[in-house]
């Protein structure tokens, strides 16, 4: 179940399906553009635990917490009241204190084509509990490694 819940790993990209719910939207039906950024907050979570990167554990052990740095979002067609989503996230470039995602959220469309909704490239930075960058500790980094894209 926890595989279904989480979504899967797909060579080196994240696949986490989601459905927008009543909440995620807006009078009309279409989901609230701030709301996609929550989604994509979860692709992450989610891809880093499908890798055996638990943020809880993270900040405990090592007092070391991710924040997005800075984001780049590109909204190209609206997802709707009960569409299922799949949010698509790959590790594109990691340096000493950060690592670069991308994140792209999808839908299959009434003709069976896969629809890119949104588009979003986040700069991720390792922090410490003082809120100052700090380097990605070099087991995490082993971790994180094989999975970037190029």
């Amino acid at each position: 179940m926890s595989k279904i819940f989480g979504g899967e790993l797909r060579d080196k990209t994240h696949v986490l399906p989601l459905r927008v719910y009543y909440e995620d939207t807006d009078a009309g039906g279409i989901v609230y553009h701030a709301n996609y950024l929550r989604f994509a907050e979860r692709g992450r979570t989610e891809m880093l635990r499908s890798i055996g990167v638990y943020q809880n554990s993270l900040r405990e052990e090592t007092g070391l917490i991710f924040a997005v740095y800075k984001g780049d979002v590109h909204y190209m067609k609206p997802a709707k009241l009960d569409d299922v989503l799949q949010v698509e996230t790959a590790l594109t470039a990691m340096s000493g204190a950060s690592f670069q995602i991308r994140q792209i959220i999808r839908r299959e469309n009434d003709g069976g084509q896969i629809e890119d909704l949104v588009q979003f490239n986040a700069q991720v930075v390792c922090i410490n509990s003082d809120g100052r960058a700090a380097r990605v500790p070099a087991t995490l980094r082993d971790v994180l490694q094989p999975y970037v894209t190029v």
